[in-house]
């Protein structure tokens, strides 16, 4: 990553200087691929900063937690009042309003950015969300915005906001790109073992969805991995392991959305199957002990239920953004950031795993009406996840008939069918909660009376034992 960035700063007109703390890796670097390039390398961080023109930016491109504070520390001797330290890898967002916050108080800048389009779009564009230190936007724009991947001559980045907005905001975008990554795997695993479909029919499938409103780059990377065949011609992706890892930022994604009472359950749905596939062992010994329904030949309409599947994956990928979205909003209320996400969304555009058409559709409403709520309220969306919703039932029931385990597509519609309900069983829950510990409710506007006043914590003495009077009225 760190490599093919200095690669791509360097081919849109920048000097840039390279640094490892393995030297050997610096002067092969200079003799080979950076050979005739804007490059220069240090042996030492004291000689990268006595290279750089103040104020000095340097990126960051190790390993998220502790390595990060240990390379400021080591720079922070050497560095002068204005100078600027940019975090480049996938730090979790605490950790850079903090780092924000210590290095102002010294005098220096800090920006924690999201980089996104792996290796191959480091090299030649990635998706770039930088925020910490609003005084350090002004020196590093140009460089960034046109190291960006370019979408519709607009630069894939933009400044996200203030402290650990821009890692905040690439942690969402790494939530979503969970999400994403399980619908498809469940549409994959629906064509292969309900239907019994080879990996070639289900490329040809994914093909053919990529150029419709599915069209991203993780549908095409799909259709590539179901076509690619090992050495015997057996499809590769059946011959590799079925336990996920993950590296920790749908977590944080989900935790966080917990902790600001968000329903960000797409995203906590696909870490978890994560999460379940990785008992590898106690599955295997699960499978031969629990019953479950046989998968029967399906006797339907096969077109349809392809067409019901695309349309469920669809509406589904519309929950997930509406979700995320949603998350962003409350973050940026709750922390004082000032987020724009139709900017966030043309961020995402390009250059990023999650790119797709359908970031466009995302721009374009948000660019409509800024204080959008929410994506399910925009006319285009709202007519679209209507219209998916016949198919998008019909998957949802026959992977349930076939014990075909459908977490982020059953997960999406629970979450619709919810958002959508005026009044859910929640009341019945808070009386429950009631009962047992005095936890109190409030009472309907309009059955509100001189015993159950609107507006006020109520607890009632369900079982009317003992001396209580039968409601009791606390303000808290």
């Amino acid at each position: 990553m760190g490599q093919n960035l200095i690669l791509n700063m360097a081919d849109k007109g920048f000097t840039v200087c390279a640094y490892n703390r393995t030297v050997s890796k610096v002067d092969h670097f200079l003799e080979n691929e950076a050979k005739g390039k804007s490059i220069v390398g240090a042996h030492s961080v004291e000689e990268l900063c006595a290279k750089l023109k103040t104020p000095r930016k340097i990126i960051l491109l190790v390993k998220a937690g502790q390595a990060v504070d240990d390379f400021i520390a080591q720079l922070e001797p050497h560095l002068e009042k204005g100078d600027i330290v940019i975090d480049g890898g996938n730090s979790h967002f605490p950790d850079s309003n903090r780092r924000t916050k210590e290095l102002e108080s010294k005098g220096l800048l800090f920006v924690g950015s999201g980089v996104s389009g792996g290796e191959e779009g480091a090299r030649y564009g990635p998706s770039l969300m930088p925020g910490g230190s609003n005084a350090a936007w002004p020196h590093i724009k140009e460089i960034f915005q046109k190291t960006a991947a370019q979408t519709d001559g607009e630069p894939c980045c933009d400044w996200v906001g203030e402290e650990g907005a821009g890692h905040y905001v690439k942690m969402v975008h790494n939530g979503i790109e969970y999400g994403d990554m399980q619908l498809i795997t469940e549409a994959y695993d629906i064509l292969k073992r309900g239907f019994g479909m080879h990996e070639k029919e289900i490329a040809d499938i994914f093909e053919r969805w990529n150029k419709g409103v599915l069209d991203s780059y993780l549908i095409e990377i799909t259709t590539q991995i179901l076509r690619y065949n090992d050495d015997d011609g057996t499809p590769l992706v059946a011959k590799i392991l079925d336990a996920a890892s993950q590296k920790g930022t749908g977590k944080w994604t989900a935790t966080n959305a917990l902790d600001l009472g968000m329903p960000v359950t797409l995203i906590g749905e696909a870490v978890f199957a994560r999460c379940l596939s990785a008992i590898k062992e106690e599955r295997v010994r699960a499978s031969k002990v629990i019953g479950g329904p046989q998968i029967e030949p399906f006797s339907g309409d096969k077109k349809q239920f392809i067409d019901d599947l695309e349309q469920a994956l669809y509406a589904s990928k519309i929950v997930s953004y509406a979700q995320g979205f949603m998350l962003m909003r409350e973050a940026a209320k709750t922390y004082g950031w000032h987020l724009n996400n139709a900017g966030i969304a043309l961020m995402w555009r390009g250059g990023c795993i999650i790119r797709s058409v359908f970031l466009g559709d995302i721009t374009k409403a948000y660019q409509k009406n800024p204080e959008l709520e929410n994506l399910l309220f925009d006319d285009f969306f709202n007519k679209a996840i209507h219209k998916a919703q016949p198919g998008w039932r019909r998957i949802v029931a026959q992977g349930a008939l076939w014990g075909i385990p459908t977490p982020a597509f059953s997960t999406a519609l629970s979450f619709f069918d919810g958002y959508r309900t005026e009044r859910l069983p929640a009341s019945l829950l808070q009386a429950q909660r009631d009962f047992f510990g005095a936890h109190t409710f409030r009472v309907l506007p309009q059955f509100a009376n001189e015993k159950l006043k609107e507006g006020q914590d109520i607890h009632i003495n369900w079982t009317g034992r003992g001396g209580n009077v039968s409601a009791s009225t606390y303000n808290v």
